[in-house]
């Protein structure tokens, strides 16, 4: 396998190898088409779901040489002066290209000063300038900042399309992943491109074997076994406080993180509130789950003799903030079920 860190080894290079985003491509293939291009741009949505990578190919989808593309990291450019110094450089014309192309990513950590700053540049940018402001916290940009931008929200990739990102990627690296190792891949990936193939990584390095099962990537991965979340979620819903405590003991004792552990069992909680509550949520939640969890979950959903309401999954979403700060990071979890069952 390369050393090249396979996120930067397969980020997209031109908008047809974009995924998971296309009504963001679609935008922006138009403004190029009809030569309606914005001068700012907001990019917004969760970590690792392409904002960069895309910004970086809207520059290059113009024309725009290397050596006119800015890239910015606003959480280490706070401040006024750094402003300053931007507004400077924008009135420069550009070297090689028709456009000076500026990517300001985490934009949200600017300072309310140097966001004061910003705005002029923002209000009467000139012509041959762009800028492309990248952000995972939309809600702590100034509404005047905001208003000025053409904005595009970045969807999280679900679980299905992760999944098949996994195994392609796998496959291009020499590998063979299971359909449920790659779910499980796909699961810790948690939404992100970034995150989901930083994992993928973490379990080819450590692999002795081109073909990855379940097992390999919960050991890599310490991932818990479907088989004990399962088995907490049945002591959740059946009641039976041993069952849930019994599969917490067994993760504690295959080193499993327990926040991991945790987090699987509220996904899984969510959609059987949904399915319950939300019926023409299964389409949207098979997507998202490998086959063996949706049928477990359609089993538990379907049996009225189960138990389990909005307040089961508060009890359990305050328990799961617990854990950062509890001795034994077991404990929120056996607390919460010992709650929930008595409740």
């Amino acid at each position: 396998m390369s050393e090249t860190v396979l996120y930067r080894k397969y980020r997209p290079e031109t908008f047809k190898d974009v995924i998971g985003q296309e009504q963001v491509v679609q935008a922006l293939e138009g403004a190029i088409e009809t030569k309606k291009i914005a001068h700012a741009y907001l990019f917004s949505g969760t970590r690792g779901t392409g904002k960069t990578s895309i910004a970086r190919i809207f520059a290059k989808a113009l024309k725009t040489n290397e050596s006119d593309v800015y890239e910015i990291d606003a959480a280490s450019n706070t401040g006024v002066d750094d402003i300053r110094e931007l507004k400077e450089s924008v009135s420069t014309l550009p070297f090689h290209s028709t456009y000076k192309f500026y990517i300001i990513d985490e934009v949200h950590m600017l300072s309310k000063s140097a966001f004061n700053a910003f705005l002029k540049t923002l209000e009467e940018p000139p012509a041959h300038v762009i800028f492309v402001l990248a952000t995972t916290e939309i809600e702590k940009l100034p509404e005047t900042i905001v208003s000025r931008c053409q904005v595009h929200n970045f969807k999280k990739p679900n679980q299905k399309t992760l999944s098949l990102m996994t195994q392609r990627v796998a496959e291009k690296e020499g590998y063979t992943f299971e359909t449920s190792s790659a779910d499980l891949i796909a699961l810790l990936g948690d939404g992100s491109f970034r995150d989901t193939l930083g994992m993928l990584q973490k379990v080819i390095s450590s692999s002795v074997d081109k073909t990855i099962t379940v097992e390999e990537v919960e050991r890599i991965t310490g991932a818990p076994k479907t088989t004990l979340i399962h088995q907490y979620i049945r002591g959740i819903v059946e009641k039976d406080t041993e069952k849930g405590i019994e599969a917490v003991k067994k993760a504690v004792d295959a080193n499993v993180e327990m926040k991991v552990f945790f987090k699987l069992v509220l996904q899984r909680m969510r959609f059987l509130l949904l399915l319950r509550y939300a019926p023409k949520m299964e389409h949207v939640i098979k997507v998202q789950t490998s086959e063996d969890d949706f049928e477990f979950l359609l089993e538990i959903s379907k049996n009225s003799t189960y138990e389990y309401n909005s307040q089961t999954l508060l009890t359990l979403l305050r328990a799961y903030d617990e854990i950062k700060i509890a001795f034994l990071p077991e404990l929120p979890l056996e607390l919460a079920i010992i709650d929930i069952s008595k409740g």
